[in-house]
């Protein structure tokens, strides 16, 4: 695959992969094997780390046959949705997140609420992590149709530098993965109105009280955290830079254990992390993107047991 950045179950178990840069969405077969085009997104404007970006498959998807997609377009990043028999009718569901070279986030996820998240970046711009005025730098919560639940806000946690990685444990309480800057890279459990930090703080501590203080934290070159999924009782985070596995156990009270590292330097980059039906890991490689190192088989899904 090419530069394979979004994954998504359909309720029978085969998977949906969006392709960053080709704007294709693939669709792979439970058991593996061969994917097949499903489309190639109409309106996608892949520069830097923009393109296609996450997928979310609707939780009444046996009724609406609804896929959600988040990617970059001419002038914002945006999320819409469209059915699986109809792929190239786009309807829109929220405009307006700001883009650029780099730090768009793109991760959509729904949540045991029903409600779908996204993970949003500050598109270099760290200013707008904390300006409520910007959908940039956030964690947004909203209803399918695209609006505020409960005549709130969309932004569900600010003070973010560019989630990638979103999960949620047993109890529905929400994780984000994000990167730093220089030093530290985060996992935080955030919950409505929650407040990152960023740019005032990176990594440990909360600022004094003012912000998250994060469960785990890692040196960037350990990790540049992407996709993460919740399994058996541990966080599963794909590192990027740091071209490993991490297991981080959570403690059930929304804190964490010291974490794991797996599978280091064994596959590369790992941009995607997703829990199949089967009970499964799904890993999506992304040595394609430009900063990899790719071998002949690159890029591919790997699949896990995991204890």
């Amino acid at each position: 695959m090419d530069t394979p950045w979004g994954l998504a179950f359909l309720p029978g178990g085969d998977a949906l992969v969006s392709e960053r840069d080709s704007a294709r969405i693939l669709r792979v077969p439970a058991a593996g094997g061969r994917p097949q085009e499903v489309v190639v997104v109409p309106g996608v404007r892949p520069r830097g780390e923009g393109g296609l970006l996450g997928l979310a498959v609707s939780p009444s998807f046996a009724t609406d046959s609804l896929v959600y997609a988040y990617f970059t377009a001419e002038n914002d990043n945006r999320i819409v949705r469209f059915r699986l028999d109809r792929p190239t009718d786009l309807e829109p569901v929220v405009t307006g997140i700001p883009k650029g070279v780099i730090h768009n986030g793109g991760r959509l996820a729904f949540g045991p609420d029903g409600m779908l998240y996204a993970g949003t970046g500050d598109s270099g711009d760290s200013d707008l992590a904390q300006d409520p005025r910007s959908l940039g730098g956030k964690v947004l919560r909203m209803t399918p149709t695209g609006q505020p639940v409960e005549g709130g806000t969309l932004v569900f946690s600010r003070g973010h530098r560019n989630v990638q990685g979103l999960a949620f444990d047993e109890a529905g309480r929400v994780y984000s993965v994000e990167f730093g800057q220089n030093r530290f890279d985060e996992v935080n459990q955030i919950s409505a109105g929650s407040n990152g930090g960023w740019p005032d703080v990176e990594g440990p501590g909360d600022g004094g009280g003012r912000f998250l203080a994060p469960i785990t934290t890692w040196e960037t070159s350990e990790s540049s955290p992407s996709g993460a999924a919740f399994v058996d009782g541990s966080l599963w985070v794909a590192a990027l830079r740091g071209e490993r596995l991490w297991r981080v156990p959570l403690d059930g009270r929304g804190g964490a254990a010291e974490p794991e590292s797996l599978y280091e330097g064994d596959f590369g980059r790992l941009r995607a992390a997703e829990r199949a039906p089967d009970g499964s890991l799904w890993v999506l490689t992304s040595n394609r993107d430009g900063r990899g190192d790719p071998v002949r088989d690159d890029d591919r899904i790997l699949r896990l047991g995991v204890r």
